[in-house]
């Protein structure tokens, strides 16, 4: 997988924004990742957490506002991979 070079802010946002996930995870102590991540029932806060995630990510890439979906997404990081590969 492709990283990027994130600045020193970006890392620090990444990092805030993962623990945010755990975090989330913990207050349901009893549920499965499964019953978690859920498409109908993931908790709110886990859910804004993956989101908050999502955007650190993706600002740290220098895609946030230019790419709309996830096949955008995984069709730029497949080019940076052959980018690395060809080398």
């Amino acid at each position: 997988m492709p990283w990027c070079n994130p600045t020193a802010e970006q890392k620090a946002k990444i990092e805030k924004t993962a623990q945010a996930i755990l975090d989330a995870r913990a207050l349901y102590p009893d549920s499965s990742l499964a019953d978690l991540y859920d498409e109908l029932t993931m908790p709110p806060e886990l859910r804004k957490a993956h989101q908050a995630n999502d955007k650190a990510v993706m600002e740290a890439y220098g895609f946030w506002g230019k790419l709309n979906t996830e096949s955008e997404c995984v069709a730029e990081l497949m080019k940076m991979y052959q980018r690395l590969t060809e080398k």
